[in-house]
């Protein structure tokens, strides 16, 4: 089956656009992303990855995939020090964002990565470089941060995303036999469809609306609507 129409990142429309890839989770120290990974690999070019760790705030997550890259890729990866809204208004970062070949949101807390980001000049430059060629790959929370709500760390609540997906919500580790959560982001004002997407899974969204999917992932249309497997 393939993927339904629906609206893309408008920095995607542009000539020469880049790939965004939005995965649903996994441990990549334990290889179960490594297939996912190795599509938005395939579709950055040449250069380093930059790694922004706002959503888990850890010191060693960057290293720890920096490692996992080089070994299993090649590829070399740097931290971009994104923890705080402050650090994502320094010029510096963002001029390193615009520099890597590819962007990495890691996992964590969906609230923290939107706090920091949020009309940052940092989201500016991640936009900017999704638009000019390079990848942005959001992995879990992070790609729930992306679309046009996010469930907040804390209980019952959510939380307006950064809207990279309009009218769109993405619930990562996703169990289709338990899509509650998935539901209750579609029954938010203003969101019209969503994915989910299980872990080790990915939804690669490209230049002219192109798509490529790891494994599957599901789609629905409203809180009531009907859940698709895609894929």
């Amino acid at each position: 089956m393939t993927l339904p129409e629906f609206p893309r990142p408008p920095a995607l429309a542009e000539e020469g656009a880049g790939w965004l890839a939005l995965l649903g989770g996994g441990e990549f120290s334990f290889g179960e992303t490594v297939d996912a990974d190795a599509a938005w690999i395939a579709k950055a070019p040449p250069g380093p990855v930059g790694f922004v760790p706002a959503a888990s705030g850890s010191t060693d997550y960057g290293a720890e995939l920096a490692a996992y890259l080089e070994d299993e890729f090649e590829r070399a990866a740097e931290t971009i020090p994104i923890y705080r809204p402050r650090d994502a208004r320094r010029g510096k970062n963002a001029e390193r964002l615009r520099a890597v070949a590819a962007v990495y949101l890691g996992g964590g807390v969906a609230d923290r990565l939107i706090e920091a980001l949020a009309g940052s000049p940092a989201h500016e430059a991640l936009l900017e470089r999704l638009g000019t060629g390079g990848a942005v790959v959001a992995i879990a929370a992070a790609a729930q941060a992306l679309g046009a709500v996010a469930r907040s760390i804390a209980p019952g609540r959510t939380i307006p995303g950064l809207g990279w997906l309009p009218g769109g919500v993405v619930e990562p580790n996703f169990d289709p036999g338990h899509d509650r959560r998935l539901r209750r982001l579609l029954a938010e004002p203003g969101v019209s469809w969503g994915l989910g997407i299980p872990a080790g899974g990915a939804v690669l969204l490209g230049p002219g609306g192109a798509v490529e999917l790891v494994g599957t992932a599901f789609w629905a249309e409203g809180a009531e609507g009907e859940l698709r497997e895609i894929g």
